[in-house]
């Protein structure tokens, strides 16, 4: 199991400075509201690639009237272990933040995803079945890049000549030669991250059936992208060839309206609950609550199997929604799992169930101290 054993804070958020230790497999804070807890887990996610689960600019994370902050976390990995730091660059720059493995530089995020992975459910992803195609879509690139994580380069590549070809095309006289290049870059790129999301979907439905079965009903899952569908009916080579023509009939069109209107960045992640067959946007909040754990639990299972190592876990306000039968569900499947849990919740009495399996944190205002008493005290 990779587990988190210490994380520190420096000028991060609500936290002027602070140091946790764990050494369990799952960890509940608990607090108010405003108290800090979310702040903890977005601590965590940012020691792996992206903006984290708030997906916030990285100017905005510094302690308010701070000029540089910082992350750091070790990680037990069974071979020696390894330190992730993360922070604000040396020369302050609102958008970039700089990344050191056991005290090195590193030159790309691509590296950290080789060594740990993080997987979230958030309260805003509670609208995630009645929002827009571009959280769904980025919701499936997250678990998609967790077990691949390769497919961050194929999608920095992908956006990169996609933003080339629209420059060219607002331009108005851009060569032909070049807007080709680009849209050749873009189909072999769309189509090595169409297969990466359509193979993942498969082995999720194919997984969903195993995970807290009695408790969390399994989601079928679809994928809506014409690239993907190109790789049902032809080769790989064949799907880009038929991506390059379609880009380089759509010029005119794409020129007028000043974007790529097709292709894999359109595409969407539909969710059906399995035994009413009723699409998720139609089932109740915590039927949805449910489906989306079910989703990430077998999510982390398949990362066990396929990279040795399960992603970290981090649940905010994960029980809202579920009843206590739900609640103790996922309590069991989260103790089975060989992943390291992080919990958040304003009421200890819901944890109660995990007195004896889980380390409580009491979190205030910018502290944090561990409650080694009976979570329900």
């Amino acid at each position: 199991m990779l587990r988190l054993t210490r994380l520190r804070l420096t000028r991060y958020r609500s936290y002027a400075q602070a140091e946790l230790r764990f050494a369990e497999p799952m960890l509940v804070f608990t607090g108010p509201n405003g108290a800090g807890k979310t702040n903890l887990l977005e601590a965590i996610s940012l020691l792996g690639p992206g903006r984290g689960l708030r997906g916030a600019r990285i100017g905005d994370v510094a302690m308010q009237g701070g000029a540089s902050w910082s992350v750091s976390g070790h990680f037990d990995d069974g071979l020696g272990g390894f330190e992730i730091g993360t922070g604000s660059l040396e020369e302050g720059s609102a958008d970039r933040r700089a990344f050191r493995l056991d005290g090195e530089k590193l030159r790309a995020q691509a590296e950290l995803a080789e060594r740990v992975a993080a997987v979230w459910i958030t309260p805003q992803m509670d609208r995630l079945f009645q929002e827009s195609a571009g959280g769904r879509r980025r919701f499936l690139d997250r678990l998609a890049m967790a077990l691949e994580p390769h497919l961050a380069r194929e999608a920095t590549a992908y956006e990169s000549a996609m933003a080339g070809r629209n420059r060219l095309l607002q331009k108005g006289r851009a060569e032909p030669a070049w807007l080709a290049a680009l849209e050749d870059a873009m189909a072999r790129h769309g189509i090595a991250i169409a297969a990466s999301r359509r193979a993942l979907v498969a082995r999720l439905n194919a997984a969903q059936g195993g995970v807290a079965e009695s408790a969390f009903p399994a989601a079928i899952l679809a994928l809506q992208c014409p690239a993907a569908a190109l790789l049902e009916e032809m080769p790989a080579l064949a799907a880009e060839e038929a991506l390059r023509d379609a880009w380089a009939a759509s010029r005119a069109r794409d020129a007028a309206a000043g974007a790529t209107l097709s292709g894999p960045h359109r595409a969407d992640l539909l969710f059906t609950h399995a035994a009413k067959a009723m699409p998720a946007g139609l089932c109740s909040t915590g039927e949805q609550k449910a489906l989306l754990i079910s989703t990430v639990l077998a999510h982390a299972g398949l990362i066990a199997a396929a990279r040795g190592f399960a992603p970290l876990l981090l649940l905010d306000e994960v029980a809202a929604h579920l009843d206590e039968a739900r609640r103790g569900a996922l309590f069991a499947a989260l103790a089975a799992l060989p992943a390291q849990s992080f919990l958040t919740g304003t009421d200890p009495e819901v944890f109660h169930p995990l007195a004896g399996r889980a380390a409580h944190w009491r979190i205030a205002p910018g502290e944090a101290h561990p409650a080694p008493l009976s979570l329900g005290a």
